[in-house]
């Protein structure tokens, strides 16, 4: 270096510490990457997306690339500094060039790429991408040797150094990813995805309409009566059991029973009447709502009875109860809207038919009263009580006032709620 000009000398080590930047800003950019925008950008196309993507497929061959390449332009640019202070300030030099190359490999090469890098990580490696690329091919023996004796080091401590997707989501992670998408996703769309998520937590059993609530016809009446409630079902779909509602017969669709009157010209009787019965789905309790939509949709089915593990009846359960715990609701269904059942009151509190699901009392709300237990309004009082309360009683639950208003046939009727009390 003695016939090299002092001059070149601070030129080489300007360019030595932009290289060192380059390295330094791209391995930053390169891992703060976001893999899943960057996988569907290659997927659509983009050039710089697919080679940093091929170049992330080996993280460890790029990082060794990188720091190869960082630490020759850092060790060539010390020395270099080294040769300049000692022509320029004798012994003291090399204190000086120490310390002057310090300050500006921290500040130039280090802490204001890697901060640039960290806030605009495609703007950098996309470019940059292309530089690495045919460095890979021209250092690869270099960057496989030293990566076989780290890995091989890694081994000795017990660490795992194959390549393993460690991308995956679980359904916890995907569904914050979903809420910090903020207004990439509109607020609505949010909300289904993560509805959708959550049917694997919700069981048949948190959206069945009750037993109680159940609209059913007793087929041993006589025929004028079976019909008489058939003409008034809210329903479209009846369901008729034997004496017990346990000992159910089938379901009958009312439009089954329309062209059965018009085939027959209004001369029907019972068992002509009962033949239009269909046999009924069954649904064991317990069933997640994710794996019952997907058995409605085998069975081709629409509707299923809830049974538990005596084969009881506990309630029934629609195609479109499950469709609206991911739209919301969306038609007038088989269950009485639940803003049907809460009434505002003046002064803020709400009087709530405690039939209501806690699930449905929560949802229209937006309070949080608990859903790890009972299902309905009535059944949480009846919990916390371990009673049947008398009207005018009161208790708080989750920092909520609730006082029974009214109760009948060993139930709750209705409760007036108020909040943070």
């Amino acid at each position: 270096m003695d016939d090299i000009s002092t001059s070149s000398l601070l030129l080489i080590l300007t360019v030595l510490i932009i290289t060192s930047a380059f390295f330094s800003g791209t391995e930053t950019a390169m891992m703060s990457l976001n893999r899943y925008r960057l996988r569907h950008l290659a997927q659509n196309g983009h050039r710089g997306a697919k080679r940093a993507d091929q170049l992330l497929q080996r993280p460890d061959r790029l990082i060794g690339l990188i720091l190869i390449g960082n630490n020759l332009v850092n060790i060539l640019a010390s020395a270099i500094a080294t040769v300049i202070g000692t022509r320029l300030y004798g012994d003291w030099g090399i204190a000086i060039a120490t310390g002057a190359l310090t300050m500006a490999v921290l500040i130039f090469a280090e802490v204001t790429p890697k901060t640039l890098a960290a806030l605009h990580p495609e703007k950098l490696a996309y470019p940059n991408s292309i530089v690495l690329k045919p460095l890979m091919t021209l250092f690869y023996p270099f960057v496989w040797l030293v990566n076989m004796f780290s890995n091989a080091i890694l081994r000795l401590f017990g660490v795992k150094t194959q390549h393993s997707d460690g991308d995956s989501l679980s359904a916890e992670e995907l569904r914050s990813v979903v809420h910090e998408a903020g207004a990439m996703i509109p607020r609505r769309h949010r909300e289904m995805l993560v509805s959708i998520l959550d049917l694997e937590k919700v069981t048949v059993e948190d959206i069945m309409i009750p037993r109680a609530e159940l609209f059913a016809i007793d087929v041993n009446g006589d025929y004028k009566t079976i019909m008489r409630k058939l003409t008034r079902s809210p329903h479209s779909r009846v369901l008729l059991y034997r004496d017990n509602i346990d000992d159910v017969v089938g379901m009958m669709h009312l439009s089954d029973v329309l062209r059965l009157i018009t085939r027959e010209q209004g001369e029907l009787d019972k068992s002509t009447l009962l033949r239009a019965v269909e046999e009924l789905y069954f649904i064991p309790e317990g069933t997640p709502l994710n794996v019952q939509l997907l058995k409605f949709q085998s069975a081709k089915e629409r509707m299923g009875v809830v049974v538990d593990e005596y084969g009881d009846i506990q309630g029934l359960v629609t195609l479109e109860d499950i469709l609206e715990e991911i739209v919301g609701d969306f038609t007038t269904g088989l269950q009485t809207p639940p803003s049907e059942d809460i009434t505002k009151e003046d002064g803020g509190s709400l009087l709530v038919d405690a039939s209501i699901t806690l699930r449905d009392f929560n949802r229209e709300t937006e309070w949080q009263l608990p859903t790890d237990g009972p299902k309905t309004l009535n059944g949480l009082i009846l919990e916390q009580l371990e009673d049947i309360p008398a009207p005018g009683t009161t208790l708080e639950v989750a920092g909520h006032q609730l006082e029974v208003v009214e109760v009948a046939e060993n139930m709750v009727k209705m409760v007036r709620l108020k909040k943070d009390s």
